[in-house]
C-alpha cells in the first residue's frame, strides 16, 4: 500500500467528507461512544450526545410524533369553533376591542362564518362541513379550543408553538424529542421533515433547527419528489465491486492510521462506516417509495386524486417512517398557505379539500396497524384568525387576520385524550376564557406524554439549564391526557 499509493488518505477523506458515507460514518461513531468523549449534561447525569433509544424520565405512552403543521394559520371559527354570535352580528360593528396585525386592511363588522357545523362521532363533537373526514375519526382526536400564545406575528407565532419562546435561534420541538429519547432506528434519520413541491414555509429552517443543540439533532428535509434523497445510488462506475474495492481502500488507511498514532480511538480498525452508509441507502429508499403500499391504502390516503395526491403521499409516508423507527415527522405546507387575509371563501376550502382526507386517513392507518396508541399526530399552525372582516373589497376579497389570543389545534394518539374538546373561547371565538392552554403548557403536556419531565429536559448552554419550557411557568394539562 505505502510503495504505490493511489492517493493520500487525507484526500480520500477529503473528497468524501459530504457524502452519504461520511453521515454514515459520524451516526456510527456516536452510537459506538466513538466521537467524543462523555459529556455532564445539566441534570447532573453521564451520557451521550447520539441518537441510540434513551429511557424516559418515567414511562410514556407517546414513542413518536407526526406534527401536521399548517404554517399561516387556520381559521378556528371556520373549522373548529363553531360560534353562533358571529352569526347573528354577521355585518354588524364588532362591539368589543380587536387588536389588529394588518390595520391597513382592518374592518370592525363581523364576519360570520360561512360554513355550517355539525356534530361527529359519539362524542358529537362539532365540526365544519369542510373537514368531513376528519368528522369521521372525531371520536379518535382530541380537539383544544383555548390555545393561546399572545403575539399576532408569523415569525414569534411560529416560534413559540414549535420552539418554546417568541426568539428565533432556539431548538425545534423535534430536536427536542430526539435530544431527550434518541430513535429506534439506526437505519434512518431520527427527526425527518416532509416538504411540499412548492418550497418550504414561510422561514424555512426555523422550523426544524437544532438552534444551541448539537447539529446531530436538527431535522432532515426530504424533497417533496423523487428522487426524495439525493444522490442515494452510487454512479455506475463505482457500483459493485469498484465500491468494494474502495471501502477496502478506507479500511487500509484506517488501519495505517491506527498503526501511526496507537493513542487515537476516533477510528478503529474495525469499521463499518461505509457498510452503514449502504444500509441507510437501501433503508431510505425503500421507506420513501410507497410503490409497494396496497392500493386500497393509497385510496384511503387520496394517493388516486390530483387534489390530495401531493398531502396523502406524505402523510403515508410519514406513517411509512414512523413504523420504521423514526422518532419524529413533520409534514409542511409552502409559505404561508393557511394565511387567509383575503379570499377565504376560496382559499379556506382548497386547503381543506387537499388536507382532510389524508389527515383522516393517518389516524385510521395507524390505529389499524397498532401504531395509534403510541404515535402523537398533531395537527395546527402558529395562529388563529379574528371574528371581524378583513379586506372588505368585496365578497370574493374577504378574509380574517391574525388572532392568537384564542385558536384551535387538535391532537391524537399516543396518550391523549379521545372524542375530547378542551376549553373554550369567548362568544365571538376571540380570546381564549375557559381552560386556556398557552403554548408552553401545550409542550410540557407533550413531553409528559413521551414520559419526559419538562423542566428535567434541559442542555446546558452559557452555564444554564435551558429547556423547551424554559421557566415560563408552564404545567401539564393533565385533562388532555388519557
Amino acid at each position: 500500500m505505502k510503495n504505490a499509493p493511489l492517493c493520500s488518505r487525507r484526500h480520500f477523506l477529503q473528497a468524501n467528507s459530504f457524502g452519504l458515507g461520511s453521515l454514515a460514518l459520524a451516526t456510527l461513531l456516536q452510537k459506538e461512544g466513538l466521537l467524543a468523549a462523555p459529556v455532564k449534561p445539566a441534570l447532573g447525569k453521564e451520557a451521550l450526545f447520539d441518537l441510540t433509544p434513551k429511557q424516559p424520565h418515567f414511562p410514556g405512552k407517546a414513542k413518536a410524533m407526526i406534527s401536521l403543521f399548517m404554517m399561516g394559520g387556520p381559521s378556528q371559527m371556520d373549522l373548529f369553533d363553531p360560534k353562533p354570535m358571529l352569526t347573528k352580528y354577521d355585518g354588524k360593528n364588532f362591539p368589543g376591542e380587536i387588536k389588529y396585525d394588518n390595520l391597513a386592511q382592518a374592518s370592525s363588522k363581523v364576519f360570520g362564518s360561512p360554513w355550517k357545523f355539525s356534530k361527529h362521532g359519539q362524542c358529537g363533537m362539532e365540526l365544519s362541513e369542510l373537514l368531513p373526514h376528519l368528522g369521521k375519526v372525531a371520536d379518535d382526536i382530541c380537539l383544544i379550543r383555548s390555545m393561546s400564545s399572545g403575539v399576532s406575528n408569523h415569525a414569534q407565532g411560529l416560534y413559540a408553538m414549535n420552539a418554546g419562546r417568541i426568539t428565533a435561534g432556539r431548538p425545534a420541538l423535534g430536536s427536542w424529542l430526539t435530544y431527550g429519547l434518541g430513535a429506534e432506528t439506526e437505519e434512518l434519520p431520527a427527526y425527518m421533515v416532509l416538504s411540499h413541491p412548492g418550497g418550504l414555509p414561510t422561514f424555512q429552517g426555523e422550523h426544524f433547527t437544532n438552534g444551541w443543540l448539537p447539529s446531530l439533532f436538527q431535522g432532515t428535509v426530504i424533497r417533496p419528489t423523487e428522487p426524495r434523497i439525493l444522490n442515494l445510488d452510487p454512479p455506475a462506475a463505482l457500483a459493485g465491486t469498484a465500491q468494494e474495492r474502495q471501502l477496502d481502500l478506507l479500511e487500509e488507511f484506517n488501519r495505517e492510521h491506527l498503526s501511526d498514532h496507537p493513542g487515537e480511538l476516533d477510528l478503529q480498525a474495525r469499521i463499518a462506516s461505509y457498510e452503514l452508509a449502504a444500509k441507510m441507502q437501501t433503508a431510505a429508499k425503500e421507506a420513501l417509495d410507497i410503490s409497494n403500499e396496497p392500493e386500497h391504502i393509497k385510496k384511503l390516503y387520496g394517493v388516486d386524486n390530483p387534489m390530495t395526491r401531493d398531502y396523502a403521499t406524505r402523510c403515508l409516508i410519514a406513517r411509512r417512517l414512523v413504523e420504521r423507527g423514526v422518532r419524529y415527522v413533520q409534514v409542511l405546507n409552502a409559505g404561508q398557505s393557511w394565511d387567509q387575509h383575503g379570499s377565504l371563501l376560496s382559499a379556506l376550502p382548497n386547503n381543506c379539500a387537499a388536507t382532510d382526507q389524508p389527515t383522516a386517513a393517518l389516524i385510521t392507518d395507524l390505529k389499524q396497524r397498532g401504531l395509534f396508541d403510541s404515535t402523537v399526530v398533531h395537527w395546527g399552525g402558529e395562529m388563529g384568525r379574528l371574528p371581524v372582516l378583513q379586506n372588505d373589497a368585496g365578497r370574493e376579497k374577504w378574509g380574517r387576520d391574525h388572532n392568537t389570543y384564542g385558536f384551535s389545534m387538535w391532537v391524537a394518539g399516543g396518550g391523549f385524550k379521545a372524542g375530547y374538546v378542551h376549553g373554550e373561547t369567548d362568544e365571538w371565538s376571540h380570546r381564549a376564557v375557559v381552560d386556556e392552554v398557552r403554548h408552553f403548557d401545550w409542550h410540557a403536556t407533550l413531553l409528559h406524554a413521551f414520559g419526559l419531565d419538562h423542566g428535567q429536559l434541559t442542555y446546558k448552554r452559557n452555564g444554564l439549564a435551558a429547556s423547551l419550557t424554559d421557566n415560563q411557568g408552564a404545567k401539564v394539562v393533565t385533562q388532555l391526557l388519557a
